[in-house]
């Protein structure tokens, strides 16, 4: 398989499961083992690109919402006062949800990273976390909007975010899962998960953008196989969420719940007779 088909596989996975609740690291590791692409030809380069493109995809999908949530910023600064507006406040309560991730993220660093992932521990992560989403649509109330978000919210969704850490728990599906027990409707909880991972995408991809300017990289991919990578995963993940957030109006997680159980088992089945 070429390089460059193997990139157009690679984005496509990410777009299609960073925002979906099944895990876009746990997919990216089991495509990567079933492709059997080399790690240095995807490397820190490759990745950095894709995640940028699905950061792309929400910047753009949320263009309004986010230069209103700017300007709210820095009216609220001038004021001296977070609660200047409903947006201001909104701004700094997802700055204060991606504290944890951030602290959690750099005491981690790239070699707990590589311990971490391996097919079984992502299937194990798939199955386990899925009880989360069937308890928060059990469970949740699902009665609270946005404008009622709150610095307890944030920080109960932050952390949730920071276990996403883990590949196979997925971002989406364990702060969406966190948002509806705390409350908030399923929509609303989609929402700010996806603005929520803007801040925290796009300091994993300015860092490792960082890291490639001063030679820390894996290999030298080349352009033609980073440009496919980033536009599919651009491109496929802005359908995603312009596909998810109308899907959760009317419809449960159960669907996403039961891909992630049955990809766990098989994962698990492949890992024990040793072809994985």
């Amino acid at each position: 398989m070429s390089d460059l088909f193997s990139a157009i596989i690679l984005g496509v996975v990410q777009g299609l499961t960073e925002f979906l609740p099944v895990s876009s690291t746990g997919h990216l590791i089991l495509t990567q083992k079933i492709l059997g692409v080399d790690d240095k030809e995807f490397g820190l380069q490759f990745d950095a690109a894709i995640h940028l493109g699905t950061l792309a995809a929400v910047l753009l999908y949320f263009r309004t919402t986010f230069v209103e949530l700017i300007a709210a910023w820095f009216k609220s600064v001038a004021a001296r006062r977070w609660d200047v507006s409903s947006q201001s406040k909104l701004a700094w309560l997802l700055i204060l949800g991606t504290i944890p991730a951030g602290i959690l993220g750099i005491l981690i660093q790239s070699k707990a990273e590589d311990a971490i992932r391996s097919p079984a521990l992502v299937a194990t992560m798939l199955l386990l976390f899925t009880l989360p989403m069937l308890a928060a649509e059990r469970y949740g109330s699902q009665e609270r909007d946005l404008d009622d978000v709150a610095p307890k919210d944030a920080l109960i969704v932050g952390v949730a975010q920071s276990i996403a850490l883990i590949p196979g728990v997925s971002r989406s599906g364990i702060t969406i899962s966190a948002a509806m027990f705390d409350g908030f409707k399923r929509e609303q909880a989609a929402v700010f998960t996806f603005l929520l991972a803007a801040p925290i995408t796009a300091a994993a991809g300015l860092k490792q953008v960082f890291d490639i300017a001063r030679g820390h990289t894996e290999g030298d991919t080349q352009a033609a196989v980073i440009a496919a990578g980033v536009i599919t995963s651009f491109v496929v993940g802005f359908a995603a969420i312009a596909f998810l957030i109308p899907y959760l109006r009317t419809n449960r997680l159960t669907i996403f719940a039961a891909y992630r159980v049955v990809l766990g088992l098989l994962v698990l089945g492949l890992v024990a007779a040793g072809t994985l």
